[in-house]
């Protein structure tokens, strides 16, 4: 999560230089066939203050025909114990039911990149917990952001991450996706290509238990996605292999442009993205079987209850 359109994309970094032999897919990379669009979900974030089956319940009753959530405290990386299994249990039957894809998303303090061990350790515990609890309410994956270093050496950052995935997945058995989301850049230059992201997953110990997250402002303000170049952005990451493990998107519009690396979400076709590059990334059969969530701002009933049809309407092409 977070608070439009020029450059191409650019060349790797040093996670791609120090992978490079890892991501030769492109001899291999075959065309998507999108699903009819009717058949995409569509949601957004939702509030469990209610609980988790109530914000289930929510997500369906405004339109969503998918939903995020925090399954915990946003703010903290405090444990969740104990949390109501039941509840959660309740959760995953009515998705069920109802063919509700959910995601979980980790709580901001949750920075992988970083150097301070007792925070770390702190780090892997809550998201253990945030795991734990994803898995036990159904839900494809937990978000976690891709984390920011600012030190001099920026292999140091991503050896950090590596560890971190490594120690949290290893005492990790369920079945929710750890799901690393890209980055907008901003306060660190790591994070914000789809080469670092599949570098990630292949050096990490345990990659079956690894997905990906796209965030469309991220991607924009990163500058990797211009507004005008998709069908680039969108063949680099077939050559990859990167889209047969993303798992969601959350379909933001932004702030500022593209390549100012601030991260700050509009409502869609508020921001500068502009209305037919989403629409590029709503409708390409590389995301067409994941679900796509907003992480805007409410409208006036305090719901995304419009935004959720208008992006409907924009999938449809009218």
């Amino acid at each position: 999560m977070g608070k439009n359109r020029r450059g191409n994309v650019p060349p790797g970094n040093a996670a791609s230089a120090a992978g490079a032999g890892v991501s030769g897919a492109a001899a291999g990379a075959k065309e998507a066939t999108a699903p009819p669009i009717a058949a995409r979900s569509i949601g957004s974030h939702v509030s469990i203050r209610r609980g988790y089956a109530a914000a289930a319940k929510t997500a369906l009753s405004i339109g969503g025909s998918a939903f995020q959530y925090f399954p915990k405290n946003p703010r903290s990386l405090e444990l969740k114990m104990p949390y109501d299994r039941s509840d959660a249990a309740a959760c995953a039957a009515f998705c069920r039911e109802h063919g509700l894809p959910s995601i979980g998303h980790a709580p901001y303090p949750v920075n992988l990149a970083i150097d301070d061990q007792a925070k770390r350790e702190a780090i892997r515990r809550a998201l253990l917990n945030a795991l734990d609890i994803t898995d036990a309410c159904g839900s494809i994956g937990l978000v976690v952001h891709f984390g920011k270093f600012s030190g001099p050496d920026p292999l140091q950052g991503y050896k950090n991450i590596i560890q971190l995935m490594n120690s949290v997945l290893t005492e990790y058995e369920g079945k929710a996706l750890f799901l690393l989301e890209n980055m907008a850049g901003e306060g660190s230059q790591i994070g914000t290509t789809f080469e670092e992201l599949v570098h990630m997953r292949q050096l990490c110990a345990y990659p079956h238990k690894v997905g990906f997250c796209v965030d469309t402002c991220h991607l924009f303000a990163s500058g990797y996605w211009n507004g005008g170049n998709w069908p680039e952005v969108e063949r680099r990451g077939l050559e990859l292999g990167f889209f047969e493990h993303v798992r969601a998107v959350h379909f933001n519009d932004s702030v500022y442009g593209s390549g100012e690396r601030k991260d700050r979400h509009a409502r869609i076709g508020h921001g500068r993205i502009g209305l037919p590059a989403l629409r590029a990334a709503l409708q390409s059969p590389a995301l067409a079987r994941v679900p796509f969530v907003l992480e805007t701002e409410p409208g006036a009933d305090g719901t995304h209850r419009d935004e959720i049809a208008f992006v409907r309407e924009l999938a449809a092409g009218r």
